[in-house]
């Protein structure tokens, strides 16, 4: 018998139509629910296994595409050069508001299945983290997983490169928890000290965990992808849901 179901459903925006791509544990009960936003290639081989590895966890996951008003349902970005030109394009074309809004149609979907508790939580990485950690925004949103999170230090997400996710940091409610790689050359020392600041100086319900890591090092595939990391990682992912959302 299958112990995880995978689908999908085209959610409507002001944008043209969103593809959300679920991760349902079958069990017949109901599952907190986890917004998890992935890199900028989209749904991916690894973020589809990281996923159904969190839903076989106890979670109703729901994996965003988060470039839908300018690539056709269903696009996934290769890992090569071309892919990573047109990911890193798309994520200073698509406007602020408009993640924004794709964050509320996802909750707000999530909070209407049959299938989820009504908890919620964001988690993402690299471009999902910063998408994660904006998502914290949402008064729905109680708990937030930001790995490796980029452009959060320079606010250079969205177009004009103009983000106010650190300037809004100090009003988010939900508890938070950040993953680094200190060999993460997109997020240096010093990005990482500009947000820890914020977050001490605004007292947030907040913890940290550096490694010596590349950045990506969750990623099942490539050079990068440490696998004893990634499972320390994940546990303390999946200690945090628990506490938090569980």
């Amino acid at each position: 018998m299958a112990t995880l179901a995978e689908s999908f459903v085209d959610l409507d925006t002001s944008r043209g139509a969103m593809r959300v791509h679920l991760f349902i544990p079958d069990g017949g009960r109901t599952y907190p629910g986890v917004v998890f936003y992935s890199e900028i290639f989209q749904a991916t081989g690894p973020i589809r296994r990281m996923a159904a590895a969190l839903a076989g966890e106890g979670y109703l996951v729901a994996v965003p595409e988060v470039y839908h008003e300018f690539e056709p349902l269903g696009t996934v970005l290769a890992y090569d050069a071309e892919g990573s030109a047109r990911g890193n394009s798309l994520k200073t074309e698509k406007e602020i508001a408009s993640y924004d809004e794709d964050t509320d149609a996802v909750v707000k979907f999530l909070l209407g299945h049959m299938s989820c508790t009504g908890r919620i939580a964001s988690f993402g990485v690299c471009l999902g983290g910063h998408l994660a950690v904006r998502a914290g925004l949402h008064p729905q949103v109680e708990a937030v997983a930001a790995f490796y999170p980029t452009d959060l230090h320079t606010g250079n997400l969205g177009r004009g490169k103009c983000d106010d996710t650190l300037e809004r940091l100090p009003s988010i409610e939900a508890a938070l928890l950040f993953v680094f790689g200190r060999q993460d050359p997109h997020i240096p020392l010093e990005g990482r000290r500009q947000v820890l600041r914020v977050l001490d100086d605004a007292g947030l319900d907040f913890e940290w965990h550096e490694f010596n890591a590349a950045h990506a090092f969750l990623r099942d595939e490539g050079t990068r992808y440490n696998p004893a990391l990634a499972r320390v990682a994940m546990s303390l992912l999946l200690r945090f849901l628990a506490e938090k959302i569980g």
